[in-house]
Order: structure tokens, then sequence, then C-alpha cells
């Protein structure tokens, strides 16, 4: 099932959330809205569900236009950041509710037997007859995904669905529903501000600031080829350095690069830490003074002072040599300008 939003706006009282989103997800594709907290993605989620409306604009499934269905009646299936379980029935229980208040009609033999098929699919087998208090944080949440897709979804839509979980846990349950949805196929819509999260799971990334789309495409896309400025910093650690454009090259203390297409003026080189090595050569690049050395288990990380005073980080292998107080020169591998 394809999804479509076609300029939607959303307005709470004299703020606005969403400004005329356009979106198309693909059917069987796997998509995260990222963005930090107030950008819009939960309420775009949400007017996806059914669970608000919009001001403008339109939401279609399919050739449907699903704009005023209500939730009932639209065949998604939604998991929430904290489970939702009813605290007073089994797992079981859980998983079945929507199968026996749906208007499709199912005998209690096939509700037992579906029951059985997702428990063994969300790896809960054996669990059922247990309540949501006696079960993990993980188990809970794979509960909250089996009861989502017991009314067979045509759309499934998570919001935050790791979030209430520690580190270990969501890095374990993205792999997981990465394969569950490699299985099951269903078209996915998730929210989350976590970066990691969204690129190791999603097909495609749609990153949202203040309501707006500012970027949208695959990991590799997004991560390699930044749109503005916000992209680069949100998706990382980023250094920044001031620069100044002029006929074509961005000027950086004692080195110059390429800013092909940019108009003269200010500007920002930003990158990350990742992309910088340590020179003795001055033709190489950015004068810097090391301030500190870092212990990793698998790196060291610098802290260096350029000659303007800006504090820059970089990563450098465990047999890095370079102690507090050596200049030297940062080169910066993949700069990135940008302009306001």
């Amino acid at each position: 099932m394809n999804i479509r939003l076609d300029s939607v706006v959303k307005t709470f009282e004299t703020f606005r959330a969403v400004h005329g989103v356009s979106l198309d997800i693909q059917s069987g594709e796997l998509v995260a809205l990222l963005g930090p907290s107030g950008s819009g993605k939960t309420t775009i989620l949400r007017m996806v569900a059914g669970l608000e409306y919009s001001d403008d604009g339109h939401i279609h499934f399919g050739d449907e236009d699903a704009t005023d269905i209500p939730v009932r009646d639209r065949g998604v299936g939604f998991v929430f950041q904290h489970y939702a379980l009813f605290p007073h029935m089994t797992v079981a229980e859980n998983i079945a509710f929507g199968m026996k208040v749906s208007k499709v009609k199912r005998s209690a033999q096939d509700i037992d037997k579906r029951v059985d098929e997702l428990l063994n699919l969300v790896q809960l087998g054996g669990l059922g007859t247990r309540f949501p208090g006696q079960i993990s944080g993980g188990q809970r949440q794979r509960v909250a995904l089996a009861r989502a897709l017991a009314v067979d979804p045509r759309v499934l839509l998570l919001d935050e669905p790791f979030g209430a979980l520690d580190a270990n846990v969501r890095r374990d349950l993205r792999r997981w529903l990465r394969s569950i949805h490699d299985e099951l196929g269903i078209t996915t819509l998730f929210v989350t501000h976590d970066q990691e999260e969204a690129l190791d799971l999603a097909d495609r990334v749609v990153i949202l600031d203040k309501g707006r789309i500012v970027q949208q495409g695959t990991p590799e896309e997004v991560c390699r080829h930044p749109a503005n400025a916000f992209v680069m910093r949100f998706l990382g650690d980023t250094n920044a350095l001031n620069a100044k454009v002029e006929s074509g090259k961005a000027t950086v203390a004692n080195m110059t690069y390429d800013a092909q297409g940019l108009s003269d003026g200010p500007a920002e080189l930003l990158f990350r830490p990742t992309d910088v090595m340590w020179s003795e050569d001055p033709t190489k690049g950015v004068v810097a003074t090391i301030l500190r050395v870092l212990d990793r288990p698998g790196s060291r990380r610098v802290l260096a002072k350029t000659a303007d005073g800006t504090t820059i980080e970089f990563d450098v292998s465990p047999d890095f040599a370079y102690l507090k107080g050596t200049s030297g020169f940062a080169e910066i591998l993949r700069p990135r300008i940008f302009q306001n």
C-alpha cells in the first residue's frame, strides 16, 4: 500500500506544526521521519493514522483519499513508544483484542491460531499467559507490535517505538524489526529522533525541521550529501570554522577550499571528527594546537584550537603520539561549505 501526502498542513491554535508537507511512500517501503523535538514528525504520523486531521491538503492510501476517514476504518497498525498494553490482560489477550473488536468477525479458534502465529513471529512463543508486568520492556514492545499486526494492517505506524528502552535493547530490537519488515513487506512509517536508529532501519530517511522537509533520501544520500548545515549538524558530531567565499573559493585561516556555486560572502566550513588527519605539513591543513587527547576503547579523540580560537575535535588511532601543547595542521579530508 503506497501512501501520499499532498501539501498537508496542521495548526494547533497559533502554532503551525506542519507546513505543507508533500511525501510519497512506496508500497513495502520502510520510511523514517527524523528530526528534533517540535519538527512535526509525530504530528505527521498521527495525521496518517487518523488520530489528527489536517487543516489543508490530502492524504491518500493508494488511490483512496483517506484524509477524512476515521482512524478505525483506515486499516493502520499503530505502535506507541510506551507500549499502551492493557495491564489486566495477558499477552495473548492483548494481541487478540483488536481482532475481537474488529468489524471483520473471526471465530475464537481462528483468533487463537493467529495469536500463536504472531507470538512465534515476535519470538515470544510460550509467553502468552503472562501479563505485561511479568515481561521485560523489550518483550512488551514486541507484544505491542504483534497487537498492531494482528488486524492485518495496510500500513504500520511506529511512534518512537524504542525510545523507552536502554541502548543495547534498542539496538537488538531495531535489527529484529528490520528482519520482520523484510519478511512481511508492510508499508511502514516510523518516527524517531535517534539518527542511528533511522539510518540503521530505514530504506529512506525524511529529515524535518520546524514542520518542513529539509531533505529526504537513502541513508547513504543524507549522510554523504547533506543538503544544508542543519542536516549536517543534526546527523552527527560536526566541527564548524568560519569561512569567506570569494570567486568560487572559501578561505579558512591559511587554507582555501573549492566553493563553486556559492555567492561571495561569509560561510561555514563543516566537517566530521572522522574527516581529519593531523599533519606537520603547513600546506595540508588549518594551523591548530592540541588542547587534550581523550582515550576511547578503539581510538583517541583530539581536542585542538585553531588560530582564531575555535575548538575542533577529531578522531585518531590509538597509537596517536602527539601530546597536549603540540602545534601542527588539521587536514580536512571532506570539507563542506554552507551559507545561510
